[in-house]
């Protein structure tokens, strides 16, 4: 008998196995909702698998006119598997206190196509998940708008870069494409963008 309940753990676990191979990590593994809408986006079956750029934005701040680089970026490294996750926030008061006056900003004054995100906190104890995720991997809270987490496709790798790191900048993107290059090697579906 006692064989046979071994027998049937072994079984249940292995059968588990998958399902927890799918699952995403700390960063990934959460629902967030969207900007100016009441929908909420499952981050792991969005975006799993694909290399991401963490950013949190802010509508008035100097370093808001990095929108348009930003999503120049998005179009130019999409196929390749990169998706740009925005997240608002009003941590550094910069941010309005309306949904609709942000999103007015991301996608009609700045055209942003990527994911934005409705407004949260990124720093402290009030982060939200995601930052929290991304601030316990790299030991860097943004210290203002506009800071940079470049995320590899495992979750594995996070590269922290400061507000005054351009969208263009040449160190970021060798560290941007590099990402994707190994993402790309790791997994052939990612250099199409499936």
């Amino acid at each position: 008998m006692k064989t046979l309940i071994n027998a049937a753990a072994l079984a249940a676990a292995m059968l588990a196995m998958p399902v927890l191979a799918n699952q995403c990590g700390d960063i990934l593994g959460h629902s967030m909702q969207q900007l100016n809408t009441r929908e909420s986006v499952n981050l792991c079956d969005s975006f799993k698998g694909k290399t991401l750029l963490v950013v949190n934005t802010a509508s008035k701040c100097g370093f808001t006119k990095q929108f348009e680089g930003l999503e120049a970026l998005y179009q130019q490294y999409q196929d390749k598997g990169l998706v740009i996750l925005g997240f608002p926030s009003d941590s550094f008061m910069q941010e309005y206190d309306d949904a609709e006056k942000t999103a007015e900003v991301c996608y009609l004054t700045y055209g942003v196509k990527f994911p934005m995100f409705a407004s949260s906190k990124v720093k402290g104890d009030e982060a939200n998940p995601v930052f929290k995720a991304l601030i316990a991997k790299t030991g860097e809270s943004p210290s203002w708008n506009f800071n940079k987490y470049l995320v590899s496709s495992d979750e594995q790798t996070v590269k922290h870069f400061g507000s005054r790191t351009a969208p263009d900048d040449k160190a970021f993107i060798a560290e941007l494409e590099k990402m994707l290059a190994a993402n790309a090697a790791a997994d052939p579906k990612a250099k199409s963008g499936e």
